[in-house]
């Protein structure tokens, strides 16, 4: 099992110590996301100041890039880094597209299925020499010449991950992606009934080996060296749970554990300003149905309990800069996981 954690990036001036000293704790993969920051800046400075650890976004919002220039950084980034990059890719919401990034806004899985679509036919335009013609409902490219082809790469063009929530882009993950990165806000039983059978669905609709797709993550970690540690880490996650469950479209995850009732007391929270009250209403018990839970000497039991069969990389830490308290030696049981 890969383990992987987030790279803070509020300053491009701290991204490449911040790189090596997370790279020398021993994380497969480190991370960024498009929320107050550009995802791909701080991969840029992390690509030229390490040499083994792995590069992705998780994620980088597609609809606001035209699918070209997600190639060209992409490509980019891959060669900064010797092959190390990964493209994470999501939709966001309707809201954010139309209000926060000022894009039109259509059927996202459909779209995001052609997006990466383009992408690849992109890639394999400057990998080949073939001429670039993909035709699409949504995007056309046909215009590549020598002066905008990049130089080769010394590797394969990076993988492209793409961030699902509900059946029709876990199906899209299935059909087009090299990853599937699930939403934290996950239990064991919702993977197992609702997410991994729509991703078989998808694999089968292309008839692609099962092997062909990774899976990311689905769920939490709450970990330290004591119970205190473990308590405090369970409480961010208790605010999260309370923040996702708040939002109709997180609530099948709810209902696979008659949890609704929770869903509605904290979806009228959210509109009468209770965002602090939320998560008083989250037990330990429902913080244990989303999470790996454990002080340092339980966690590879707890991951494996949580994860294991289904998960291909797990994610730790919450950006609070508890990352490389994490020990060496943990991280290597946690890999050892099949």
């Amino acid at each position: 099992m890969r383990v992987e954690t987030s790279l803070p990036n509020a300053d491009l001036r701290t991204v490449g110590a911040a790189a090596t000293r997370l790279e020398n704790a021993g994380y497969d993969t480190i991370t960024t996301q498009e929320n107050r920051h550009d995802p791909f800046l701080p991969l840029a400075v992390a690509a030229v100041n390490t040499t083994t650890v792995g590069l992705a976004t998780s994620v980088a919002i597609a609809f606001p890039r035209s699918p070209m220039v997600a190639a060209n950084v992409g490509w980019d980034l891959q060669k900064a880094s010797g092959g190390r990059f990964e493209l994470g890719l999501g939709t966001q919401v309707r809201g954010h597209n139309e209000r926060r990034f000022s894009v039109p806004w259509s059927a996202p899985a459909p779209r995001l299925e052609e997006y990466v679509s383009a992408v690849k036919s992109i890639w394999n335009s400057w990998a080949t020499g073939e001429r670039l013609d993909f035709q699409g409902e949504h995007y056309q490219f046909s215009l590549m010449t020598p002066n905008f082809t990049p130089e080769p790469l010394e590797t394969a063009p990076p993988r492209i991950t793409v961030a699902a929530v509900g059946p029709g882009m876990l199906r899209v993950a299935g059909r087009v992606a090299d990853g599937v990165r699930l939403h934290p806000f996950c239990t064991r039983d919702y993977l197992e009934a609702a997410v991994l059978p729509q991703l078989a669905t998808g694999l089968g609709q292309r008839r692609r080996d099962p092997a062909a797709l990774d899976v990311y993550g689905g769920g939490f970690v709450c970990t330290g060296p004591d119970d205190a540690a473990v308590a405090e880490a369970m409480d961010w996650v208790r605010y999260r749970i309370g923040f996702y469950g708040s939002t109709r479209a997180y609530w099948p995850v709810l209902e696979q554990h008659d949890l609704l009732d929770l869903g509605e007391r904290l979806n009228h929270l959210s509109k009468n300003n209770g965002w602090d009250d939320m998560a008083g209403l989250v037990s330990d018990e429902i913080v244990r149905l989303f999470a790996a839970v454990g002080r340092h000497d339980q966690l590879v039991d707890a991951i494996e309990e949580r994860f294991g069969g289904i998960s291909q990389a797990v994610g730790l830490g919450t950006g609070t800069g508890t990352e490389t308290d994490v020990p060496p030696d943990l991280l290597e049981d946690i890999k050892a996981l099949g």
